[in-house]
Parts: C-alpha cells; sequence; structure tokens
C-alpha cells in the first residue's frame, strides 16, 4: 500500500538482555506493531507510536483511547518494577494548549480531546517524569509541524512526541539539553523535527580518580529519536 506505521530502534541492539516486540498485552487480533521494548546495563526502553485517533468520533478514536488503557496498565508494571525504564515515542496527545502553536483549529483533532490528555495525565500520575516539560517548563517546545501553510517555516508546531523517565532516572540522570533535528523531505506527508533526549547517567563523587577514567570508557549514553517516513496511516 505503500504506507509505513510503527516503531523502530536507530541503533544495535547490541547487548540487550531482554527485547519486545509487537505489541501489548490485550491486544488480541490488533496487527499494529506499536510497542518495542528492549533492556540493557539494567535500563529497560520502551519505544512506542500511539494511535493517531482521527477522525473523531469514530472507531479510531475508540482504538485510540483502548490503546492508550492498554499502556496505562502495562507501564505500571514497568514503573513498579524496580528498574529505570524510559518510555520514548509519538504518544499522539498535546498535553496541554501550551503544547501547541494555536489550539481553536485544531480543537476537534483527536491529539487535543479531553479524553486523549486525561489518559496522558493517568498515565504522568503513576510518577512518570515528562523529561523535556521537567528542563523547560515555561518554552512552547514542539515536535511536530504540519507541511501546509508553512508551520514549519513560522514554526507552528505541536508537542506530541514524548520521552517519560521512571523515578529513579529523574534524580540520576541527565534532563534533556536540546530538541534537535531538521526539516524531513519533500515527499513526506507531514514534517517531524527529531526529538532528542540525552539520558547520561551520573558518576558517584566518591569514586577514586581510576574508577572514574574507567566509568568513562563505559558510560551509557542513549538517543532515542522519534519520526516517521513514508506515507503514514493513521
Amino acid at each position: 500500500m505503500g504506507r509505513h506505521r510503527g516503531t523502530a530502534w536507530p541503533f544495535s541492539p547490541k547487548g540487550w538482555t531482554r527485547w519486545k516486540a509487537g505489541g501489548l498485552p490485550g491486544g488480541e487480533g490488533d496487527t499494529h506493531s506499536r510497542y518495542l521494548e528492549a533492556a540493557a546495563h539494567g535500563v529497560i526502553v520502551g519505544c512506542l507510536y500511539l494511535p493517531n485517533g482521527n477522525p473523531q468520533p469514530g472507531p479510531k478514536f475508540d482504538y485510540k483511547l483502548a490503546w492508550f488503557e492498554r499502556l496505562i496498565k502495562y507501564a505500571a508494571g514497568l514503573y513498579d518494577s524496580g528498574h529505570p525504564v524510559v518510555l520514548a515515542g509519538d504518544y499522539n496527545v498535546v498535553p496541554t494548549d501550551e503544547d501547541i502553536y494555536n489550539p481553536r483549529s485544531w480543537l476537534k483533532d483527536a491529539l487535543l480531546q479531553p479524553e486523549s490528555r486525561e489518559r496522558y495525565q493517568r498515565l504522568l500520575a503513576q510518577g512518570w517524569t515528562d523529561s523535556v516539560r521537567a528542563r523547560y517548563p515555561d518554552e512552547r517546545i514542539y515536535t511536530f509541524w504540519d507541511y501546509f501553510r508553512q508551520h514549519w517555516q513560522k514554526d507552528s508546531g505541536l508537542r506530541i512526541d514524548h520521552l517519560l523517565l521512571s523515578a529513579d532516572l529523574r534524580r540520576a540522570s541527565a534532563m534533556p539539553a536540546s530538541i534537535a533535528g531538521s526539516a524531513t523531505g519533500p515527499m513526506q506527508a507531514t514534517t517531524r523535527r527529531p526529538g532528542s533526549s540525552w539520558i547520561l547517567a551520573e558518576e558517584e563523587s566518591s569514586a577514586t580518580e581510576a574508577q572514574h577514567s574507567q566509568a568513562k570508557l563505559n558510560d551509557r549514553l542513549w538517543v532515542i529519536s522519534f519520526w516517521h517516513s513514508g506515507r503514514l496511516s493513521y
């Protein structure tokens, strides 16, 4: 059909000690590949592509909300697992009106519906930290731009790609230093700037110089980027 949807890792899985692909529990008959999970060096990383939900109301929006409920249930288990966890990807939710250039023209869109926002807030209530908002509490930062009306050039965007951290990563890791990216090709259905977040484990201040030297060789530096390619089917 010439359409693509799903999730992907932008790096080799070398060293992974756990690998999960396909989807979330409870989705019998759901053939969409919307969730990947891997673990390495004690950190669990989940990468997701939550359904867009348009047009709403309708079956696509119902599917979005049902998938969100499955994510909330599964994420609770991850958060309580005792491991550092990252949940990153395209959530297809604009959390607040501060996360969009102008909400008025999007009021009927599934990304801004109260049901979508309520589920995102319920996910955060488990204890997850919205890393970009924690780093930049008052700035308008976007990860998605429509291709028409020069939205990219005018920075008329939306923040729908999120990187959530469990409590131990929130305490022990660096928050995102920047949101970097570039425009996509002219054949793209949408323009998306990869939202990049760096998570760098800090060393104990009491470590010896030799330990610090060894630590430099063993630093775990992660980057998760979100993007879509080709003609999208939401």
